[in-house]
C-alpha cells in the first residue's frame, strides 16, 4: 500500500525535478552554439527561445519547491519518471519551431525516442534540418544514453544524501567509485574519451566517403553519439546507407558493442581488470545469443538467396542483426527491405535480438543479458537440484564484476522485469494490428519501441494513428526506464488524489 502523500513529497520531487529541467536548458546551449557557427540565425533563435523556456520553467519549479530535505527512493523513482516527461515535452520545442514536426505529438515522440535512445523518428524533410537541430537529436541519444539524472548528478545536484537513489530510479544501479557523484563524472569521463576517439576516426572516414571536412566530422560525432549511446539516430534519412562506406560500418559497430556494455564493465576493464570481459555473465549470455540469432538470420537470408556472397551477407545481414541485438537501430539497408526481402524468419531472428537487448546499466535497452544469464544459471541449478541427493546442497553462481550467489529472489526479479518487456511489447503488437498492420510488422515495430531499439519495418511514420504514437512512447518510456521508476509515479499520483479525498472528506 502506498503510504500518504504530504506537502514535503511534492516539494523534493518538484525541487529535484526542477535542477533537472534546468540541466536541459543549459545542455541546449550546445545546438544553439552549432547554429551559430553555421550561420543558421533562425535555428540559433529556435534555441534561444527554447532556452529561456527550460530555464524559466526550471528555476521557478526548484525555486517553489525549494527544500533542504534529501529525496528518499520513492521520491527518486517519481523524479526519474517525472523528469523524463518534463524534459520530453520541453526539449520538444525546438523540434516545433523549426517547422519540420507536423505536431507537437510527433516533436514529443521523437524526443521521447531519443532520451530513450530508440531512434525511431518522426520529423519531416530530414535531410535538410539546421546542423544546430541535427546536433540536438544526436545530443539528447547521447545524454540520455548516460542518463539525464546522472547529467544533472554531475554539474548540478552533486552528492546529496538520495543522490545514489537519483540515479537507481533512472536505472543506473552500478556502484563503481563510493561516492555517487564521483560515479556520474566516471560514467562521463568513460563517455567523453570514446566520444574524442570515435569523432575523429569517425570523422575521417566520412571524408574518405566523401563528405566534405567542415561537414565530415560534425557526421563522424552524430554517428558515434548514434552508435555509443545505442541511439539509432543518423543525420540523413538514409541512416547508414548513405555513407556507403563499409568502415564506417565496422567502426559503428564497434562501438554499437562497447556502447551496449555495462558501464560497471567498462570501469572495470579500465582499471586493469581486463579478465572481466572473459567471465562476465553478460558478455557470456550477449555472445551466445549473437550467435543464435545471426545463425537465424543467416539461415532466412541463404533461403531467400538476398544476398550474393558472404560480404553482401555480413555487410548487410551481420550489421542489421549487431544493431537490433545492441538495441542501437542504424541500419544500412531501406526500412521495407525488412518485409520484401528478408522474410518473417529474417524478421524473427531480429525481433528475438531487440527483444534480448544489450547489458543492464548500459546505455541499451531489453531484457538484458545479465537477466538472460540468471534465468538460465537458475534453470540449471533446478534441474541440478533435481538430479542431486535429498541432503545436497546445490547453490548456484553467476560472475558479474564479482561472484554472485545465486539467490531465489534474484531469478525471480529477473523472471518479472523480462515478464513485463514481454507484456509491453504483446500490447504494443495488439494494438497494432487493431489498425491493420500483419502481426509480423506489428511485433517487430513493438519490440523495436519497448526495447529502444528503433529499427522499423515501415510502420512508424507521422501518418500513423495517434494511439499507436502514444503506445509507442509509453513503451520506448517504461522500456527506458524499466519500469518500476513510472509505476512508482503511478501509484504516487494515485495516493495524492486518495490524500485530497480524505483532506476534502475531513473538510
Amino acid at each position: 500500500m502506498v503510504r500518504r502523500v504530504w506537502g514535503e513529497d511534492f516539494r523534493i520531487i518538484g525541487y529535484y525535478t526542477g535542477l533537472i529541467t534546468i540541466g536541459v536548458g543549459l545542455l541546449m546551449l550546445v545546438p544553439m552554439a552549432t547554429s551559430l557557427v553555421f550561420r543558421e540565425w533562425q535555428s540559433a533563435i529556435d534555441f534561444g527561445l527554447s532556452i529561456v523556456l527550460t530555464l524559466l520553467v526550471g528555476y521557478l519549479l526548484a525555486l517553489v519547491s525549494r527544500t533542504r530535505n534529501t529525496p528518499g527512493l520513492t521520491h527518486a523513482m517519481v523524479i526519474a519518471a517525472a523528469s523524463w516527461l518534463v524534459a520530453m515535452v520541453l526539449s520538444a520545442v525546438p523540434y516545433v519551431l523549426s517547422g519540420h514536426a507536423l505536431s507537437l505529438l510527433d516533436a514529443c515522440f521523437d524526443t521521447m525516442s531519443g532520451y530513450t535512445t530508440t531512434g525511431l523518428f518522426l520529423l519531416q524533410d530530414l535531410d535538410h534540418i539546421s546542423q544546430g537541430l541535427n546536433m540536438w537529436r544526436h545530443l539528447l541519444t547521447y545524454v540520455g544514453g548516460q542518463g539525464i539524472v546522472v547529467l544533472a548528478l554531475t554539474f548540478l545536484i552533486g552528492s546529496t544524501g538520495g543522490a545514489y537513489k537519483l540515479m537507481v530510479g533512472e536505472g543506473k544501479d552500478e556502484k563503481l567509485v563510493p561516492n555517487v557523484r564521483h560515479i556520474a563524472v566516471q560514467i562521463w569521463r568513460i563517455s567523453l574519451i570514446y566520444l574524442f576517439i570515435g569523432t575523429v576516426v569517425l570523422g575521417m572516414l566520412a571524408i574518405a566517403s566523401g563528405i566534405k571536412p567542415q561537414l565530415a566530422f560534425f557526421h563522424g560525432a552524430y554517428v558515434f553519439m548514434s552508435a555509443w549511446s545505442t541511439g539509432g539516430f543518423a543525420p540523413e534519412s538514409q541512416n547508414m546507407l548513405y555513407y556507403h562506406s563499409l568502415p564506417m560500418e565496422i567502426v559503428s559497430m564497434v562501438f554499437m558493442i562497447l556502447g551496449s556494455f555495462n558501464f560497471a564493465l567498462h570501469y572495470a576493464v579500465w582499471t586493469g581488470n581486463r579478465k572481466e570481459i572473459l567471465r562476465n555473465v553478460e558478455i557470456v549470455s550477449f555472445t551466445i545469443t549473437v550467435l543464435t540469432t545471426f545463425s537465424l538470420t543467416c539461415l532466412a537470408l541463404m533461403q531467400r538467396g538476398v544476398y550474393p556472397d558472404a560480404v553482401a551477407l555480413f555487410r548487410r545481414g551481420f550489421f542489421q542483426l549487431i544493431s537490433a541485438h545492441t538495441t542501437t537501430g542504424q541500419s544500412n539497408i531501406y526500412a521495407r527491405t525488412l518485409v520484401r526481402e528478408w522474410g518473417p524468419l529474417g524478421m524473427v531472428a531480429l525481433t528475438i535480438a531487440m527483444a534480448i537487448g544489450a547489458s543492464a546499466a548500459s546505455t541499451g535497452g531489453g531484457f538484458k543479458g545479465i537477466r538472460m544469464g540468471i534465468i538460465f544459471k537458475g534453470i540449471v541449478t533446478d534441474i541440478r537440484k533435481l538430479l542431486s541427493p535429498e541432503r545436497a546442497i546445490v547453490v548456484g553462481h553467476y560472475h558479474h564484476i564479482r561472484n554472485n550467489t545465486l539467490t531465489d529472489s534474484a531469478v525471480k526479479s529477473a523472471a518479472v522485469i523480462v515478464v513485463l518487456y514481454v507484456l509491453i511489447y504483446v500490447v504494443g503488437a495488439v494494438v497494432g494490428m487493431a489498425y491493420g498492420y500483419p502481426m509480423a510488422d506489428a511485433f517487430f515495430e513493438s519490440v523495436s519501441a519497448g526495447s529502444n531499439t528503433g529499427l522499423s519495418c515501415g510502420i512508424t511514420q507521422a501518418t500513423m494513428p495517434a494511439l499507436l504514437k502514444i503506445v509507442y512512447m509509453v513503451e520506448m518510456w517504461m522500456g527506458r526506464l524499466e519500469f518500476l521508476s513510472v509505476f512508482t509515479l503511478f501509484g504516487f499520483i494515485a495516493a495524492s488524489f486518495r490524500s485530497l479525498r480524505r483532506q476534502s472528506g475531513a473538510a
